[in-house]
């Protein structure tokens, strides 16, 4: 009996179940050939993820001090009258620049004008007196040589002419006062700067002289070329310069006047004043610990003003070879300073000792060569002793 072919039914969900099976097989194995074939990834993996390196910048360099300070006026001046009076005249714009001598006020002259009047007749009188002792001195010493009057009357006359003589000094003096008193009235500037504004209008009385305890202010002026700028150091940086100072001087005289000071305003860049220190205090603040300095600079275009703020930076030692890295290239652990460098493709973190900053590149003191290829980016992917591309950079 002939056997009879046996027919296998399947359900459609069995079917469809096997179709997508079939569909992710093919799937996967397309996806691993092309990963298989693709170009240089066992090579990426291998060699790591990539960073930029670069040797240290070697160029000379010198450490400076900056402090925070002010403009000060070399002449401060307030103008006050040395006699008293009714105020005339006024011959001056309010905030202009004056010169030495130039007049400023007038005081009225005639009360002083009188007083010189006066005292002009008074030593003339006095000078006709001594004249007139001086003959009477005249006459009784050829008469005391005839024996014609008494020693005593010689001596009387003596006497008359040496007083008439003090009398003629006195009266001299007075009118020498009066002088000046007259010459108090015409007001004059007694240094070259630029004038306030006027304290007092025409017509006001003011008050001055010996007896006045405090004269009426008119007005003040400030010298503008050249002009001070005070500023405050501390007693470390202070020790720095001295001892700068004694080596330049071979032992000599320790005190550093005359050392040369960089200074700007507060909206300037760079330094572009050049003054010198003319003056340091003697005593350090025993509060603050601090000594006060201050350099003298040149004001021609009249551009700084007393009173102003500006920074002033001072050589803290002589130009040296150093090694500068980007401050971005420096990371902290704990109480160490590090740099990853880059070695035969391996991270390799060397310990160093930053020092100041010089043209937004830090200085390095210590811990690294000139030929140690840094890492200057891609910090974040280099880790101690993991394998990275190095990737050719520049440090400007």
């Amino acid at each position: 009996m002939p056997n009879k072919p046996i027919a296998v039914s399947l359900s459609r969900p069995v079917l469809i179940l096997a179709g997508i099976a079939v569909l992710a097989a093919a799937v996967g194995v397309t996806y691993l050939l092309k990963s298989s074939q693709a170009p240089g990834s066992g090579a990426q993996m291998a060699g790591g993820p990539p960073v930029t390196v670069s040797a240290p910048l070697a160029r000379p360099a010198t450490d400076w001090s900056e402090y925070t300070g002010q403009f000060t006026a070399v002449d401060y001046v307030e103008v006050r009258p040395r006699v008293s009076g009714y105020l005339t005249e006024i011959h001056f714009t309010d905030g202009q620049l004056v010169q030495k001598g130039d007049l400023l006020f007038v005081i009225d002259p005639r009360p002083y004008e009188i007083a010189l009047a006066s005292a002009r007749a008074k030593l003339d009188q006095a000078a006709g007196t001594k004249e007139f002792a001086k003959r009477q001195l005249t006459r009784a010493d050829e008469l005391r040589r005839k024996d014609f009057v008494p020693e005593s009357m010689l001596d009387q006359r003596t006497e008359e002419s040496r007083g008439a003589g003090a009398v003629v000094e006195a009266a001299r003096a007075v009118m020498r006062d009066a002088e000046l008193n007259l010459q108090f009235t015409r007001i004059t500037a007694p240094v070259s700067g630029r004038i306030s504004a006027r304290g007092v209008s025409v017509g006001n009385l003011v008050s001055g002289g010996a007896n006045i305890p405090s004269a009426t202010l008119l007005t003040t002026i400030v010298s503008q070329d050249p002009i001070y700028f005070s500023f405050d150091m501390s007693e470390a940086d202070y020790l720095v310069q001295m001892r700068r100072a004694h080596a330049r001087t071979d032992g000599g005289e320790t005190g550093f006047v005359g050392a040369t000071a960089r200074l700007r305003l507060m909206d300037e860049t760079g330094w572009p004043r050049e003054g010198r220190l003319d003056f340091i205090d003697n005593q350090i603040d025993r509060g603050s610990g601090t000594i006060r300095a201050r350099a003298v600079v040149a004001n021609t275009d009249r551009s700084v003003i007393p009173g102003a703020f500006g920074r002033v930076r001072l050589a803290a030692s002589d130009p040296y070879d150093a090694l500068l890295v980007p401050d971005t290239a420096i990371v902290t652990d704990q109480q160490r300073k590090l740099v990853m460098t880059v070695k035969d493709g391996t991270v390799v973190p060397k310990i160093v000792r930053p020092g100041p900053m010089q043209d937004g590149l830090r200085v390095i003191r210590d811990g690294i060569g000139p030929d140690d290829q840094v890492i200057i980016n891609g910090l974040m992917r280099a880790r101690p002793g993991a394998k990275v591309t190095a990737q050719p950079g520049k440090i400007e």
